[in-house]
């Protein structure tokens, strides 16, 4: 599984759409294999699920998201987590593999 997580000063960034980067972290058997720091584009409507998908990323882990994005990210079969804290990227995914990540309402209101 190949995962995304919006990150803000090296967390996970509340704002989905705001973010200064992205982590994207390749896992394998359960465990995380490597994780690379990407810059994304410029900020437009679309742009950012196309450009994941684009990635390979099978699951987004996020703090708030808009529904039109929730409902671009489902087209493209990428699973979206909504409400994750903001920690850093690493441990995300390995709760989110356990089972044991927690995730709260949806921030975003758009």
């Amino acid at each position: 599984m190949k995962f995304a997580i919006p990150l803000a000063e090296g967390v996970l960034c509340a704002h989905f759409g705001h973010c200064q980067q992205f982590a994207i972290i390749n896992t394998e058997d359960g465990l995380i294999k490597d994780k690379e720091i990407h810059t994304p584009p410029p900020h437009e409507p679309g742009v950012l699920p196309k450009w994941l998908a684009e990635l390979g990323v099978s699951v987004v882990i996020a703090g708030g998201m808009g529904r039109r994005a929730l409902g671009l990210f489902s087209d493209k079969g990428i699973e979206v987590t909504v409400g994750a804290p903001s920690s850093p990227p690493e441990a995300l995914v390995e709760q989110y593999l356990k089972g044991t990540l927690i995730a709260g309402q949806n921030i975003c209101d758009h």
